[in-house]
């Protein structure tokens, strides 16, 4: 079975590698370039590099996604958050809507930026709708309890919603969403492996594919983004996933291996987090860009842009393997991997903003 989840990851990154060149052949052909964002948006100045590079990402995704659905019913093993085969094909479908849906709300905010309330209205349709009709909910034990499946589902809602954004404000340098991304993708296929998870492990191993696939194309200097149409999709599956794996096994009292999820995703969530902070501080809007996220101001640091990426990427490997590591330790074990994931953070946010000295402006 490992076997076959690492095949998954395999067609996913060759797929991505082939649709994500041609998608810049088209993109170029097509002048569907980097353009300016929505009015009070601040960017970098726009380059002349096609923005629909996330075609190769979703097709890289889509194509094993759709061969894991029709070879699911046919594997033994245990599908855990789905008790029929027919119930994880049914939650594959709707997925698969989702990332369709998406994709092209994504294209379209490329070719025409959408204002930022009606953007996040349109993301929040994908986000309720699965765990509406699909076994992806977060803290079911609320159901037991009066109104505990609504409040389920707006929890899940929110988390799919916040990864959403989350990979979608990370994409701002050349090779920082794919890179993380694939980095998450990889820690979360040893995880649901190690848990004998093996359609969430095939879903993860797509994802880990399709954006290594991506990356050759996107690694500094980028000859085709993301865009909208990648960034959008790979966060929300990435969502899926986490709440779809699970973390403790078979003894309940191990409960902090519900923090992995947030471990593999740190980097993302911290950038989320702090950017979302500054805008709200200054009276700006949560949702309108700018040039103040993390890799923004390591980049300001002296680490140049290339350097921050791969900082980024070394935090982001960091907080993964701690993560997977909660699957397996102690209590004590966990308490220590909580002390260093916050030093770990805490040391970002120094490198971000600690005062400079006036020699350094």
């Amino acid at each position: 079975m490992p076997w076959l989840v690492l095949g998954l990851g395999l067609v996913a990154l060759v797929v991505s590698l082939v649709a994500t060149r041609a998608a810049t052949l088209v993109g170029r052909r097509l002048h569907a370039l980097d353009a300016p964002g929505v009015p009070g948006q601040v960017k970098a100045p726009p380059r002349k590099v096609p923005n629909i590079g996330g075609v190769g990402v979703v097709a890289g995704l889509l194509v094993p996604i759709v061969g894991a659905l029709v070879l699911a019913p046919l594997v033994d093993g245990p599908h855990r958050g789905a008790t029929e085969p027919a119930a994880v094909a049914f939650d594959g479908v709707v997925l698969v809507a989702a990332i369709l849906l998406l994709h092209g709300l994504g294209l379209v905010d490329d070719r025409r930026p959408l204002g930022p309330w009606l953007k996040m209205a349109l993301l929040a349709l994908p986000a309720v709708a699965i765990p509406l009709l699909t076994d992806t909910r977060l803290l079911t034990l609320l159901e037991a309890f009066p109104g505990g499946a609504a409040l389920s589902v707006a929890i899940t809602a929110l988390w799919l919603l916040a990864m959403t954004n989350a990979l979608n404000f990370l994409d701002n340098m050349d090779g920082l969403a794919g890179g993380v991304a694939a980095i998450a993708g990889v820690f979360l296929t040893v995880a649901m492996l190690l848990g004998g998870q093996w359609f969430v492990a095939g879903l993860s191993a797509c994802v880990a594919g399709a954006c290594l696939g991506f990356l050759p194309h996107n690694f500094p200097r980028a000859r085709v983004f993301m865009g909208d149409g990648g960034s959008l999709v790979v966060g929300f599956v990435l969502g899926f996933l986490t709440v779809r794996g699970t973390y403790i096994g078979d003894d309940p009292g191990r409960w902090w291996g519900l923090l992995l999820p947030v471990l593999v995703l740190a980097v993302p969530l911290y950038d989320l987090t702090t950017v979302v902070a500054l805008r709200l501080s200054q009276g700006r809007s949560p949702l309108v860009g700018d040039l103040q996220h993390v890799s923004h101001r390591l980049a300001g640091r002296g680490l140049g842009r290339l350097g921050a990426v791969l900082v980024l990427w070394a935090f982001a490997v960091i907080a993964g393997a701690s993560g997977l590591l909660l699957m397996t330790v102690t209590a004590t074990g966990a308490i220590i991997i909580g002390v260093q994931a916050v030093v770990l953070m805490g040391v970002l946010g120094v490198l971000e903003f600690w005062p400079r000295g006036k020699a350094h402006g």
